[in-house]
């Protein structure tokens, strides 16, 4: 008789406020304050710059708790985050230092546990279910290794999947430890918000507010043809099994990138016609380093992309298809300048970013399109 498989469990590491936390490593003083990475320079008398004096269009990278506390969050615009908390201490992000400190908790992690799936420079997944230990003593036992590694916490949600386990990562932070288990997703995950579920956006938020859904459990007890009727068969079918914790994607130990993109954020709006020299300067450049980025994965792109960002907000996406893959700056310059030919640039531009995607290899199989059936 064959042995029994081991119960599937999957947990989910992510690092609390990652980019902060390293600063505040470098810089212990700050240790309570509240903070902002995304912009600014350290004074030449040694002094810290105020979120209060920043003026530009920038916009936050991460912050601190406590100035979370105070409204401040990632992707929120610096002008309106200096309302919020004028006080708060504004760091310049430093990538270089951010990587390596990802580089440092992901070989710890991998000491104890090795199946890891890399989900970005903050957070990976980890298969657990071949180790012997109980749940709870391999979450004191990775974070311990993280904290020695880093000096940094971490929080680590642990279920029978990826999708439970990233929802209850984020239930206890900082520093948690969430295991869901028999009865916990009725008890925890059902009074959650549908925005908890990774894959719920915004947009869709908004749609199942106005068909009166509004908790996960809500969801879950939705009736599927409603939710079939004003979301088609696939997303329906998807809804649900996230609602019910249903969720068997793999711990993917190495994956192909879909796309890579380079964009930024410009200090004021520019003028199409006035700015130019500045605005091709830029487009050049972001053409060059998305090349190197490239280089670097070792893939080139059959698609290349532009996105916009006018000082309305209202966002413009170009794309064009070539017959083979690029992946030097020249070719994807001059790929990306045809897309931009089809857009009526009459405004001024707040953003401006280039993608690549299709890229070969790609090593990812097709989805197979579903069949059109009823859930009801």
């Amino acid at each position: 008789m064959s042995a029994a498989c081991p119960v599937r469990r999957i947990a989910h590491l992510d690092m609390d406020a990652f980019y902060a936390s390293v600063e505040l490593l470098r810089h212990p003083d700050l240790r309570g304050q509240p903070v902002v990475i995304g912009g600014g320079r350290r004074r030449e008398d040694g002094t810290y710059a105020r979120l209060r004096d920043y003026v530009g269009r920038g916009v936050i990278t991460t912050a601190t708790y406590e100035a979370r506390a105070l409204g401040v969050h990632s992707a929120m615009g610096m002008m309106k985050a200096a309302r919020l908390a004028p006080d708060a201490v504004l760091l310049p992000v430093d990538f270089p230092a951010y990587r390596h400190y990802s580089r440092l908790f992901k070989a710890a992690v991998a000491e104890v546990a090795p199946c890891i799936e890399d989900r970005g420079i903050d957070e990976v997944y980890i298969d657990l279910s071949d180790l012997p230990q109980e749940s709870g003593e391999l979450a004191r036992a990775l974070k311990q290794a993280v904290r020695d590694a880093t000096g940094l916490s971490c929080s680590i949600g642990i279920s029978p999947n990826k999708l439970l386990s990233k929802i209850a990562s984020d239930l206890d932070k900082p520093d948690g430890i969430t295991l869901i288990g028999p009865g916990d997703l009725e008890r925890r995950i059902w009074p959650l918000p549908v925005s908890k579920v990774n894959g719920i956006g915004p947009k869709a938020t908004r749609r199942l507010r106005d068909l009166g859904i509004e908790t996960v459990g809500q969801l879950a007890r939705a009736a599927p043809a409603l939710l079939q009727q004003h979301f088609g068969l696939g997303t329906a079918q998807w809804l649900l099994d996230v609602a019910h914790g249903i969720d068997d994607r793999p711990v993917v130990t190495r994956s192909e990138p879909k796309s890579l993109s380079r964009e930024t954020t410009f200090e004021r709006d520019l003028h199409v016609r006035r700015d130019r020299p500045l605005l091709s300067r830029i487009f050049l450049d972001l053409c060059g380093r998305l090349a190197d980025d490239l280089a670097r994965k070792g893939v080139r792109g059959a698609t290349v992309g532009i996105k916009l960002r006018f000082d309305d907000f209202q966002v413009v996406t170009r794309d064009l298809t070539l017959d083979t893959a690029v992946g030097d700056a020249a070719s994807i310059h001059w790929a990306a300048g045809q897309c931009l030919k089809r857009v009526p640039l009459e405004r001024r531009l707040r953003l401006l970013g280039v993608r690549v995607s299709k890229l070969e290899p790609a090593g990812a199989d097709e989805r197979p399109h579903p069949v059109q059936l009823d859930l009801y």
